[in-house]
């Protein structure tokens, strides 16, 4: 993002060439990438698959089929100022639920 030298405006591209948004003032910049070019570039982002065996295992009691291990995390769910939400997984089922503190 650039900003004009005269007002300090934002620099927009018209006619493939740089110009101030609010006084008109020419920067001489000539856009190379068209927009739509832009947005075929966009970074990908990688999504990792949530590995059960990196969890830590803790007692606790499963209502589904009442093993005694499972695995757990905390995760952000709600506002920032208020306390996260635990889940857990049955190590023996996979059964998953959650436990707001």
């Amino acid at each position: 993002m650039e900003f004009c030298q005269r007002c300090g405006a934002l620099i927009v591209m018209k006619d493939d060439k740089a110009v101030c948004a609010s006084c008109g003032h020419k920067t001489g910049k000539i856009l190379k990438i068209k927009s739509s070019e832009k947005m075929n570039k966009m970074e990908s982002v990688a999504v990792i698959k949530h590995d059960d065996d990196t969890q830590p295992i803790v007692d606790m009691k499963c209502p589904k089929c009442k093993n005694n291990k499972c695995y757990f995390w905390t995760q952000q769910t709600r506002a920032a100022d208020e306390s996260e939400t635990k889940f857990f997984k049955c190590v023996k089922c996979k059964h998953s639920w959650r436990a707001y503190r």
